[in-house]
């Protein structure tokens, strides 16, 4: 507990010198214990919570994020960006995260400018500089993004156990990553493939399955990964899981016997 405290102070000092910041705020588990300690450390006038509306998100996402500022009092922007409209994004490559997080950072940076806020500030933590393969923190580097949490040197599990201090309801909420990573490297993006994901992954959420993914193969091949604690469940539940997501318009439904895993795409890149 006392290397917690001490990386919880050394937070709230980074922040402190920022006097005024804009967040990329998507209401997952790290932006919004950013937001609540930078509203406490900050005061309210000078933090901004910015979210982005995007066809990669499932808007349910969007509507919690809305929900949790307010209740947190925090002043809430909402941007509209257009991945889809990139071909650079849709085609697909290893970059994939990296034309996406460009665009975003490129907006809140706009926003933060006309709003006279100071830094721009995102959710990354110390988790994601050590582990998998993430473009979309040399997007952060290039456009001078700071990531307090990272910098204070903060896990997943410390965001986590300070979040429930809070009384935060993000504190045990699932990993999220936008629908974009759902798909293979190369396999071009559309809106259609979004909204099969989509479709699929609220039934899984109305299955109380709670971390899962539903990956897309081809056209018309969904692979579904759950904790091996939940396959069982899957087993039990095969017959209404098969005509869902046969109605969806997926031909072929698999069940991973790995298991959930973040990242899983990236198991194909080398090194």
């Amino acid at each position: 507990m006392e290397k917690l405290k001490n990386k919880f102070l050394k937070l709230k000092e980074i922040l402190k010198e920022l006097d005024s910041a804009a967040i990329a705020f998507s209401g997952g588990v790290d932006s919004t214990f950013l937001l609540k300690a930078a509203l406490e450390v900050l005061g309210k006038d000078n933090v901004l919570a910015v979210t982005s509306c995007a066809e990669t998100y499932p808007s349910e996402e969007e509507e919690e994020a809305k929900k949790l500022a307010q209740d947190m009092g925090a002043e809430h922007h909402l941007i509209y960006t257009t991945e889809l409209d990139n071909e650079s994004f849709v085609k697909n490559d290893q970059k994939r995260c990296y034309y996406c997080k460009k665009e975003l950072f490129s907006e809140v940076i706009k926003v933060a400018e006309e709003k006279g806020f100071n830094y721009v500030l995102d959710g990354s933590n110390f988790d994601d500089h050590l582990h998998d393969y993430r473009p979309g923190m040399q997007a952060a580097r290039e456009m001078e993004v700071k990531s307090p949490l990272k910098e204070a040197e903060m896990t997943k599990d410390d965001i986590r156990a300070l979040s429930k201090e809070y009384n935060l309801p993000t504190w045990n909420k699932p990993a999220f990553a936008c629908l974009s990573s759902r798909f293979p490297y190369g396999d071009q993006i559309t809106i259609n493939k979004l909204e099969m994901v989509d479709r699929a992954e609220k039934f899984m959420r109305k299955m109380n399955i709670n971390q899962f993914r539903v990956r897309h193969h081809d056209q018309n091949t969904a692979r579904i990964e759950v904790l091996p604690e939940d396959l069982p469940l899957m087993l039990e539940k095969r017959d209404k899981l098969l005509s869902k997501f046969k109605d969806i318009g997926y031909t072929y439904v698999t069940l991973d016997l790995e298991g959930y895993r973040s990242g899983s795409m990236n198991e194909v890149l080398e090194g």
